[in-house]
């Protein structure tokens, strides 16, 4: 299914690429023939990820990258126009972009819970939004992938970025209903907090040890195997599957803790 040229003249917008899954994820998609556009607060990881994604053979005019506040309207606009001005569409968007911190409700500010919010649920609308109402909709085509995180069996010490994930599959679901006569499919890609990525390397290896041992598969997943969810959900073999939400976890959610799983074994 991942066959060279599978997204051959096609533009994929990448939020967050800079790093992590988005750069996972920007690297596959290049690398199956799109253009790609980058975006991340920080200008020196852009710059690094274009360097990287030229070295790894893409042409360097097939890519764009710069700084952009998903957080502020203005900025989000004049970036989507910098993406259309350079390749005159948008075919596929991946809302990766996000953060958050460790913090218990009760001693979490107002202040911090707004940062949150503001960055993982408005940010992203903004950018869909954006894209959407400029690119996908008068083309009457168009992937979005949202890129959220496991938070159906509730999330302590993470309130405010799980109330913004669940705000954002909810906002999934409506837009793949609003936006299904346009050709916009919308979905959403949900890694477990078991990947070892950017993302989770601020919470150390005890807690990432304690997530592996929770996981039947008893192993941590990495960023490219959410790059390959988001990849096919973002590809023309994707046409029929919209307003869902794909966990990719090795089944932490489904296990109650209760029923013991062994650790594997050197035969496996």
């Amino acid at each position: 299914m991942f066959c060279s040229g599978l997204f051959e003249g096609q533009v994929a917008l990448v939020t967050g690429g800079g790093s992590g899954i988005g750069l996972v994820t920007a690297r596959e998609l290049a690398s199956l023939g799109a253009k790609v556009a980058i975006c991340g607060r920080k200008q020196e990881k852009i710059d690094a990820a274009l360097e990287g994604l030229v070295a790894d053979g893409t042409p360097r005019e097939q890519l764009y990258g710069a700084c952009c506040d998903i957080r502020e309207p203005d900025a989000v606009s004049a970036f989507v126009g910098a993406v259309l001005e350079r390749f005159a569409k948008i075919d596929v968007l991946v809302n990766n972009a996000g953060g958050q911190f460790p913090s218990p409700a009760s001693t979490m500010s107002p202040r911090g819970w707004e940062a949150v919010i503001r960055n993982n649920l408005n940010g992203t609308f903004y950018m869909t939004r954006e894209v959407a109402t400029r690119a996908m909709i008068p083309a009457r085509r168009g992937r979005i992938v949202n890129v959220t995180a496991m938070v159906s069996r509730g999330f302590p010490g993470m309130s405010h970025t799980g109330a913004a994930r669940a705000g954002v599959e909810n906002l999934t679901k409506s837009l793949a209903i609003e936006w299904a006569a346009h050709g916009v499919r919308v979905n959403c890609v949900a890694p477990g907090n078991n990947i070892r990525s950017s993302g989770t390397a601020q919470y150390g290896e005890e807690m990432l040890e304690l997530t592996r041992k929770a996981t039947p598969l008893k192993r941590l997943g990495t960023p490219e195997e959410i790059g390959r969810v988001i990849v096919f959900l973002a590809s023309d073999q994707n046409d029929f599957v919209t307003g869902q939400v794909w966990g990719v976890d090795g089944g932490q959610p489904l296990w109650g803790d209760i029923w013991p799983i062994p650790e594997p074994t050197s035969e496996g």
